[in-house]
């Protein structure tokens, strides 16, 4: 199970950069203000889950059990935070509580990951 996380990290970070890239040098005219303010958090959100994905892969390949559940909590939470924030800046209609929800997943797996380095 430790792969997949391992494997999410890495392609988590690898969209995150495209992401970036395309932000800082492809976005349409007039893509400014809250717009890009949210983008910037969102990327740099989806930056810092990309490293926790690879650490619960890591936690987990050791055994620890719970890292397994931060790492479903960090991928799930990345993509209803990330993919929330991303539509709205996109001009989407609102998607109700999924960014909130997705945010509240990902300081689950924070917890997750701490216990987790607790445990023995």
């Amino acid at each position: 199970m430790h792969r997949i996380w391992l494997v999410l990290g890495a392609l988590t970070g690898l969209v995150a950069v495209g992401l970036a890239a395309w932000a800082a040098h492809g976005t349409p005219a007039g893509f400014e203000g809250a717009q890009r303010r949210a983008v910037d958090n969102a990327l740099m959100i989806q930056g810092w889950h990309a490293a926790a994905l690879l650490v619960a892969g890591l936690m987990a390949e050791r055994g620890r059990g719970l890292a397994s559940l931060a790492g479903a909590a960090f991928a799930l939470g990345t993509a209803g935070f990330c993919g929330g924030v991303w539509w709205g800046a996109m001009g989407g209609a609102s998607l109700g509580p999924v960014a909130p929800a997705g945010g509240m997943l990902l300081m689950a797996g924070w917890a997750l990951l701490a216990l987790a380095a607790l445990k023995r």
